[in-house]
């Protein structure tokens, strides 16, 4: 039926260090039969090797250039728009080196600041916050990896990158640039590129409807909600009808191998 199968990760494949049951076999499944298999991410607080390791010791084993995160399509936005940037990054370790190792400039310096890269980053405190607002009030751009209000955790939710930029809007009364994580078209692009297909040939399956599920509908992609992470069946039949109603509905991603029969 499709030829390509993105996947989120946080509430579709596992939930903290928990695999979600069935999310081995059905991503075996799919690729024994010849689908292609990406995993998406949002957040910015690993590396894709970090989450390919982490797949394969749960059992699904992965390659870092299966997975696509906000940092990966971050620093493709700011290679292609500003390739010689100065930064000041509110993010936590694995972020900041990533954009070192690409080869940005990072500084806390109000006035040599260029771009202000925000995103998930639970070490956020009032320096950051402070050093944030001198840079934007001076001119600098305020770019951020995602919008997530919350990320689903074993046992509940926690605050996302959505907390810091607003925490940063509220006191430069600037509003975002840019966000490039989903429901971004920059992040179901990169999926594409790395498995050579069209948007009409693939499904999106997550937990979220107004980041995956939104960014699947405005790119021709087919999409899937699982119930394992933030939406629940009554926000289902709140949406009904609407721009963000998904294609399908799952219990959970072990369902997904119900589109290989027939």
């Amino acid at each position: 039926m499709f030829k390509g199968f993105i996947f989120d990760l946080d509430g579709t494949v596992y939930l903290s260090d928990k695999l979600i049951p069935g999310a081995d076999r059905a991503i075996r499944l799919l690729r024994n039969s010849g689908r292609k298999v990406v995993f998406l991410s949002n957040k910015p607080i690993q590396t894709r090797e970090d989450y390919a390791s982490k797949l394969t010791r749960l059992g699904i084993p992965t390659q870092p250039d299966e997975v696509i995160n906000s940092t990966l399509v971050m620093t493709n936005y700011l290679k292609k728009n500003a390739p010689r940037a100065k930064l000041f990054i509110v993010g936590e370790a694995p972020f900041v080196e990533e954009l070192k190792r690409a080869g940005f400039t990072i500084t806390e310096e109000p006035k040599e600041i260029e771009y202000v890269v925000v995103a998930f980053d639970r070490t956020f405190d009032y320096r950051k916050l402070n050093i944030a607002y001198q840079a934007i009030k001076q001119g600098a751009h305020f770019v951020a990896t995602n919008p997530d209000r919350t990320c689903p955790v074993e046992g509940g939710e926690i605050p996302d990158c959505a907390g810091m930029i607003a925490a940063i809007e509220a006191v430069t009364q600037k509003k975002v640039e840019v966000i490039v994580g989903k429901p971004s078209p920059l992040m179901i692009r990169a999926a594409m590129d790395i498995m050579g297909l069209r948007p009409e040939e693939c499904i999106l399956i997550g937990d979220r409807l107004e980041t995956d599920i939104k960014m699947g509908k405005e790119s021709g992609v087919a999409t899937g909600i699982v119930l394992t992470g933030v939406t629940d069946e009554q926000t289902l039949r709140e949406i009904k009808h609407t721009s963000i109603q998904p294609d399908f509905v799952f219990q959970s991603i072990a369902d997904v191998e119900n589109l290989l029969i027939g």
